[in-house]
């Protein structure tokens, strides 16, 4: 059986599946309810000094059935006294000993504030401290939140601020709004940071009533800039996560969140680096339960795949993040269609045609309005001449493995642009045959 027990910077948890900060970990009735589910751990929602919300606080974006692809929200930290937060930390640790209980904080940047926060959290026998460098809206005007975490020096020099007083772990969560995240962990790490957590929400408007003109959510005719996260975050969350974990000048443990609602999500962010895994909208949408799913599909698959413990697993995917001028141009694909599965929706050759490189040919159906197999339909078939391997006909394609993207073998040694542009190398034909853009006498339909 997988081992799925978590040591992250020193704090052990029986799984790497943590809550997020956000409204799931607001109260101790919440954490007490998804630990007895069989969460690994909890972020507190962020504690400072309280703020008033609005009543309107959360917009989102579906996509066809799917409900929450992406989920917006304008609400801000804790509404809730510090004492009463931070009394109900000791509680659920004291009844939860095994589980890894995270206090996030965010207060004004003064050094003795900060001090007098940290050492209040510490006396609650918490587990860890993560400093919320990340929330994008309403603290960030109050000069908290990314306001901090977008300058590398104030997040270097408040780190520093509570590792003087710290005795427990610190984990600085990083915002990805930002050019180029890696400066600002390496900030982190340099004012003494134990790890890091990443991303937090990304600035975004999610929509507007065309009817009221009122940007969304509403609160009473007007809103303002809020943090996107939810599944449609997951690709900018791997990326960030990637260049983290991939920087040598890092080398501290790396918490992932952003779109984390399958075990797979979670296979993927640890391979990419992750040694935790931190999760708020997927519980938001669909309760503290699909923990069961998330240790369920990570364990068996860890069982299949041989995996023992998370270890080996975690950052195997890293080797293979590089920059794109050292991705082999003697790497060659064609597609191919499978004519028996082929419901001929001609979806392919729209967006071949009109939005890729025309390398798939529309053959009109014959006098009996059939063509193939008795289908009625035109027939689609790949033009192999023009054909870039680009994967926009098997993305675009409802069938499942209709469309497939087959290698195509040649005896080139591998080469990338960089080695090419400096003549270390030579492009099979296939490769010149497009660099030289010849594709442009390739046939047409």
């Amino acid at each position: 059986m997988a081992d799925l027990t978590t040591n992250f910077a020193g704090i052990t948890s029986p799984n790497p599946f943590w809550l997020a900060s956000g409204p799931p970990t607001n109260t101790y009735g919440q954490v007490a309810k998804a630990f007895d589910e069989g969460w690994g751990g909890a972020v507190w929602k962020t504690i400072g000094e309280p703020i008033i919300n609005v009543f309107s606080r959360y917009g989102s974006v579906d996509l066809g059935g799917t409900r929450m692809m992406g989920f917006n929200n304008i609400e801000l930290i804790s509404d809730r006294p510090i004492a009463d937060n931070l009394k109900e930390i000791a509680e659920v640790k004291r009844n939860y000993p095994k589980q890894a209980v995270i206090a996030s904080l965010m207060v004004e940047s003064k050094r003795e504030t900060w001090h007098d926060m940290v050492r209040r959290t510490q006396d609650t026998g918490a587990d860890g401290i993560e400093l919320n460098f990340g929330c994008p809206h309403g603290m960030s005007e109050r000069g908290m939140g990314s306001a901090v975490g977008q300058v590398p020096d104030y997040t270097c020099q408040i780190v520093e601020w509570v590792k003087e007083v710290a005795t427990i772990p610190v984990i600085v969560k990083l915002t990805p709004n930002v050019t180029d995240v890696t400066y600002i962990a390496r900030a982190a790490v340099q004012g003494g940071a134990d790890a890091l957590s990443l991303i937090n929400t990304i600035n975004s408007i999610v929509g507007v009533n065309l009817d009221t003109f009122e940007p969304q959510p509403s609160v009473d005719g007007k809103s303002s800039h809020g943090g996107y996260c939810g599944p449609a975050v997951k690709p900018i969350a791997l990326h960030l996560v990637s260049a983290v974990a991939g920087d040598p000048a890092v080398k501290i443990p790396i918490s992932g969140i952003g779109g984390i609602a399958t075990w797979r999500d979670a296979a993927e962010f640890i391979a990419l680096g992750a040694g935790s895994l931190q999760v708020c909208t997927a519980v938001m949408h669909y309760g503290f339960r699909i923990v069961e799913d998330l240790i369920d599909g990570l364990s068996n698959w860890m069982d299949e795949r041989g995996h023992r413990t998370l270890a080996d697993v975690r950052g195997r995917a890293l080797p293979r993040v590089t920059k794109w001028e050292e991705l082999n141009l003697n790497y060659h694909l064609l597609a191919h269609i499978d004519q028996d599965t082929c419901i001929r929706c001609e979806l392919c050759w729209t967006a071949c045609e009109d939005g890729a490189h025309q390398a798939i040919r529309r053959l009109e159906r014959n006098g009996n309005g059939e063509a193939g197999n008795g289908k009625r339909g035109p027939v689609v078939e790949i033009i192999e001449e023009a054909c870039v391997g680009c994967n926009l006909c098997a993305a675009v394609c409802p069938v499942q493995g209709c469309i497939t993207m087959r290698p195509v073998p040649n005896d080139y040694p591998a080469v990338g642009w960089k080695d090419y542009a400096a003549g270390r190398g030579k492009l099979a034909p296939r490769s010149e045959h497009f660099h030289t853009a010849a594709w442009s006498a390739a046939p047409k339909p």
